[in-house]
């Protein structure tokens, strides 16, 4: 990695990265100290206890000031990072299920505290969550991460998920701008291609987005599909639905983070043999599209490529830099007090008589 003393720091640069294991190592250190990086993601790999999660994000956050943030997926279901020491938590198309529609927002709202009140006990400043995509039988990597198959209710339910997590101190990223639950391929493998036209997309895919955009929802991920008629590049890299339409038309003000860049669906950026090139690339047309912050994930080469080319990276403007200072959480709450909380008391007794009902 080339030498940036002589640099000025930003305040919190705009690539999210991830670590190994379950500490940092010496290069890891060097490496989030980079004036481009302004972002953590864990994994499951990067968990062993709340005592060992504790002292990693205590260490991150401990790296620099201002502070790098620290993100995770864990919306429930199956993507939980964390299972062993934290609560359990339901599927979002489970609880959609529920009825009738009051009850179920309830849920919703007493699992988007506990999930972030319990993240945020432990370091971790947000989760990308919820997913506002409609779900259905075509999308199997969406399913019953999606709320409900019709977006009025999901708009309703993920409303409440989000207020939850806003009670207990955390921002919400809502994902996959504008909807990736009507096309069948996953975007981790393949790069998706959804056909119909703005006005279908329109009038169903984005009810829950316009929908949470208007409530005030903090941060939003566009997804790796292609929507031909239009645009030929994937969201994520699309300044026609993020600049155009996400900002402009939709009057969204959060933060974009980017998808993953090291997915198959990114590959419409770079498909070239350097690896390390092919992700210079994504993640200036990434940025340049107008994504405040990118993800770049599992590829520490790819990571170190575009560190090393420092100087023909896009430096986050001053906006973006007051959207990225949003996203911090809230730390009201140890996680060695949860247990005397009362409303944790009340909301993980009810999240898990819901599962065994």
């Amino acid at each position: 990695m080339k030498s940036y003393d002589n640099l000025k720091p930003l305040k919190l640069g705009p690539i999210m990265c991830d670590i190994e294991g379950l500490q940092l190592d010496v290069d890891e250190c060097e490496m989030l100290l980079h004036p481009l990086i302004g972002g953590v993601i864990l994994f499951t790999r990067n968990y062993d206890s709340p005592k060992q999660l504790i002292d990693l994000t205590e260490k991150i956050h401990g790296l620099r000031q201002p502070s790098l943030l620290i993100a995770v997926d864990h919306e429930g279901g199956r993507i939980q990072r964390f299972h062993e020491g934290f609560s359990q938590l339901p599927a979002c198309g489970l609880i959609g299920a529920h009825e009738p529609i009051k009850e179920a927002q309830l849920l919703s709202k007493q699992a988007g505290w506990l999930m972030a009140t319990e993240l945020l006990s432990v370091g971790i400043d947000f989760s990308f969550a919820p997913v506002l995509d409609v779900g259905g039988s075509i999308s199997e990597v969406i399913g019953d991460r999606a709320f409900h198959v019709e977006p009025e209710k999901i708009s309703q339910l993920a409303k409440a998920f989000v207020s939850g997590m806003k009670g207990a101190g955390m921002a919400a990223v809502g994902k996959h701008f504008p909807g990736h639950g009507s096309v069948i391929e996953d975007s981790h493998f393949s790069i998706p291609v959804d056909h119909r036209s703005f006005e279908n997309i329109n009038m169903h895919d984005l009810i829950p987005f316009k929908a949470l955009i208007d409530a005030g929802i903090s941060g939003l991920m566009p997804a790796h599909v292609i929507y031909s008629e239009v645009d030929k590049m994937p969201a994520g890299f699309s300044s026609i639905w993020i600049g155009e339409i996400l900002r402009k038309q939709l009057k969204f003000q959060g933060t974009i983070f980017s998808d993953d860049l090291s997915m198959e669906g990114a590959k419409i950026i770079g498909d070239y043999p350097d690896s390390s090139f092919n992700m210079i690339l994504r993640t200036e047309a990434a940025l340049k599209a107008g994504c405040d912050m990118v993800l770049i994930c599992n590829n520490k080469k790819g990571v170190i490529s575009v560190l090393d080319h420092y100087l023909r990276m896009k430096v986050p403007s001053n906006k973006s830099a007051s959207r990225l200072e949003k996203m911090r959480g809230n730390f009201n709450h140890e996680y060695s007090d949860l247990k005397n909380v009362k409303a944790w008391q009340e909301y993980s007794m009810r999240i898990g008589k819901f599962l065994n009902e």
